[in-house]
């Protein structure tokens, strides 16, 4: 499932016999999410993360503090975002159609971040997503549309 924010995945899972295995959700350090992290947790599901690298948005991929954790371990400022979410429990899914950027995303497990350092990347938390409006009822039903759409082939 997708998008399932904490008090909807608590009606969910307070209502099912089968809880959902997993709740794919936007996690990135300027959308950390940590309360909807900790009520997954709670329940069981596993949290992951669709665009863990923000879209390429706020300068992520050269951010000063980011490339600066990142010189320490050798790695790149990507790397060290999606180790950082990683640390957190979070499943990445990163994207990317260049293969050296995929080599790199999954090159993140020689290293560990410091309990400094993931609380650095989470201070760039803004509270809320930059990407999409979930309380949007308008973008909400796109997105089922879509999703209706891509699963059927059909026009909903």
């Amino acid at each position: 499932m997708a998008n399932f924010y904490p008090a909807i995945l608590a009606n969910l899972c307070e209502n099912v016999e089968v809880i959902p295995a997993v709740n794919q959700v936007e996690l990135h350090p300027f959308f950390a999410q940590e309360a909807a992290l900790e009520n997954m947790k709670s329940y069981g599901v596993v949290p992951q993360a669709w665009g863990p690298l923000a879209e390429g948005k706020h300068g992520i991929f050269t951010d000063p503090e980011l490339t600066e954790i990142g010189k320490k371990y050798g790695k790149s400022a990507a790397q060290v975002v999606l180790r950082w979410n990683a640390q957190r429990g979070v499943s990445i899914i990163p994207k990317s159609v260049h293969v050296e950027r995929m080599e790199q995303n999954i090159d993140i497990w020689d290293f560990s971040l410091t309990e400094d350092e993931m609380k650095k990347i989470a201070e760039k938390d803004l509270g809320h997503s930059e990407i999409v409006n979930h309380e949007d009822p308008g973008q909400v039903a796109y997105k089922v549309r879509g999703m209706v759409y891509f699963v059927t082939g059909k026009n909903p």
